[in-house]
């Protein structure tokens, strides 16, 4: 059987928060915790445009404040997290990443979220999908 957020089309698995309705959500919310989109496109493109966020509202630029804000250490192993993806990507913690860096990113994040590695073209087209309507919300 497919991981949770594979089977919702949310590799990164995004919570839902009360009223919240991302671009490409399923209208039928049946997951108590995690959005649940139409594909995985839509599902990875909003990873993107959470990371769009987390740099322009706390200018987390690097793994370290990334996964800090993403996966707080009140509810995961953040250090073990942060790890992960730094050995998956090759960048450093504190290193800071660029937009371009971003699809390595959310593609290790993805390994460590569903224990899946996302094939490159997958990531490619949701990162295609976030850069066509990045200036919309949700």
């Amino acid at each position: 059987m497919n991981p949770r957020g594979l089977r919702n089309n949310n590799p990164l698995n995004i919570r839902r928060v009360v009223g919240t309705v991302w671009k490409g959500q399923t209208v039928e919310q049946n997951d108590p915790k995690f959005v649940q989109f139409a594909s995985l496109d839509w599902g990875i493109r909003a990873a993107f445009a959470i990371l769009q966020t987390y740099r322009r509202k706390y200018d987390a630029t690097c793994i370290e404040a990334i996964i800090g804000r993403w996966a707080p250490s009140t509810e995961n192993n953040t250090a073990e997290y942060i790890n992960g993806v730094c050995r998956l990507t090759g960048y450093g913690g504190k290193e800071r990443l660029s937009e371009r860096d971003w699809p390595n990113l959310v593609r290790a994040m993805a390994m460590i979220e569903c224990g899946a590695l996302l094939p490159a073209g997958v990531i490619a087209d949701g990162y295609a999908l976030y850069e066509k309507i990045k200036n919309e919300k949700l």
